[in-house]
């Protein structure tokens, strides 16, 4: 293998681990959206987790998140606006990513 093979491999398997933790942080931060929705909807303990796996199912039912975001908006109502839904989704990410740089 020449060092160009080699060079090209390590790229393509930093490219397929950084997709696989982009996707385990994007569904670990659905998850935790899930269960703060949860709380706001006054849902705890099985209710709350079972709720948490409905978010994170409503991931794969369009590219990017706006299905997350529909899901969730629409299960609140006027419990919160777009805007706090959307800082509460950038800000979990972030929380899942963090959480997963510590394991």
């Amino acid at each position: 293998m020449t060092t160009f093979d080699e060079r090209e491999h390590a790229f393509e398997n930093k490219f397929a681990h950084d997709e696989e933790m982009n996707f385990k942080a994007q569904a670990r931060a659905n998850k935790l959206l899930g269960l703060w929705a949860a709380e706001l909807m006054g849902k705890t303990g099985e209710e709350a987790e079972a709720y948490a796996k409905e978010v994170i199912h409503a991931d794969f039912e369009e590219a990017g998140h706006e299905d997350v975001f529909r899901k969730v908006s629409g299960d609140l109502g006027d419990k919160a606006d777009e805007a706090t839904i959307r800082t509460q989704m950038a800000e979990l990410l972030r929380v899942a990513k963090a959480q997963m740089m510590e394991e």
